[in-house]
């Protein structure tokens, strides 16, 4: 029986396919290269990066009980962006959607945990400059919105603290307290190009209605409201700076990064991070950090 079913819907594909029109068959072989060499039209939103080694000056602090933390550690960072919509104005403007993702892996301790993992979901959308008689280095603007988190939770809210509590743990342990970092937020940036050199000049506004910073209310102390980035090519390398300042507290960050091209799409890639910030958990200690490894975008 199986065998006459297989039969029959053998012969009605080969009847459908003889009856197909000629256009058809065009638009089937042009789908089918389109499948195989689909890449959901996804582009490099911030850099991709992989970095094996990556050591600190001091430890970081632990807020798993089991969990030492090593002073090395290995750092990854995937980001990708689509442009799904143009020109809804008639301005040529782009509209954006895109995903960040940060983590920093313990993976030369015991059962090398990850540390943190910080999720950055945007949506922006970028305006060609249409003022270079005025601004002539003007190449863009940009308008969007963020959110940034760390994705854990507040265990000070769990109803398990109340047995906690009532064992009379001594000292102020670290594992007692919120891990939750996260923050919605505003921003706009303006790039700027004047022959091998790109400036990017970012202001960002925090939401803090709705107790929307209530797990990390200081943040803007230590990340400021803003940051500037220069990118400085030079025949193939590519040179940036960024930094950012709380004038009101004086702390910021600053980082340096160097890439050099290996192969298509591989790039050697070392970066010098000193301040705080660099991960939302450690948002208000101050660290210095040397990484070193390999970029797939710049």
């Amino acid at each position: 029986m199986s065998k006459k079913i297989a039969l029959l819907l053998y012969v009605s594909t080969m009847l459908l396919a003889q009856e197909a029109p000629q256009n058809q068959d065009s638009q089937t072989t042009k789908a089918m290269q389109e499948w195989r060499g689909s890449e959901f039209g996804l582009k490099p939103h911030y850099p991709n990066y992989l970095l094996p080694y990556g050591y600190s000056t001091k430890e970081y602090n632990s807020y798993v009980p089991s969990d030492n933390y090593r002073q090395v550690e290995a750092q990854l960072q995937v980001s990708l962006k689509i442009e799904p919509f143009r020109d809804l104005l008639d301005l040529d403007e782009v509209y954006s959607f895109a995903y960040s993702h940060r983590s920093f892996w313990q993976a030369y301790t015991d059962s090398s945990p990850f540390r943190e993992t910080n999720y950055n979901p945007e949506f922006f959308v970028t305006f060609p400059a249409s003022y270079k008689k005025v601004i002539p280095s003007l190449r863009s603007v940009i308008f969007g919105i963020g959110h940034l988190s760390n994705g854990q939770g507040n265990i000070e809210e769990a109803e398990i603290m109340e047995d906690i509590k009532a064992a009379n743990i001594e000292g102020d342990p670290l594992y007692l307290k919120n891990r939750s970092r996260s923050v919605n937020y505003l921003y706009t940036t303006l790039s700027f190009e004047s022959e091998a050199l790109v400036t990017n000049i970012t202001l960002w506004l925090p939401n803090r209605h709705n107790n929307d910073l209530e797990d990390n209310p200081d943040l803007v102390d230590y990340m400021g409201y803003g940051s500037i980035e220069l990118k400085y090519f030079y025949n193939t390398h590519l040179f940036t700076l960024m930094t950012r300042l709380n004038m009101e507290t004086n702390k910021g960050a600053v980082e340096v990064t160097y890439s050099y091209p290996l192969a298509d799409d591989v790039y050697f890639f070392t970066k010098i991070f000193n301040g705080y910030g660099e991960s939302l958990i450690d948002y208000n200690n101050e660290i210095t950090k040397f990484s070193i490894g390999f970029s797939f975008s710049r």
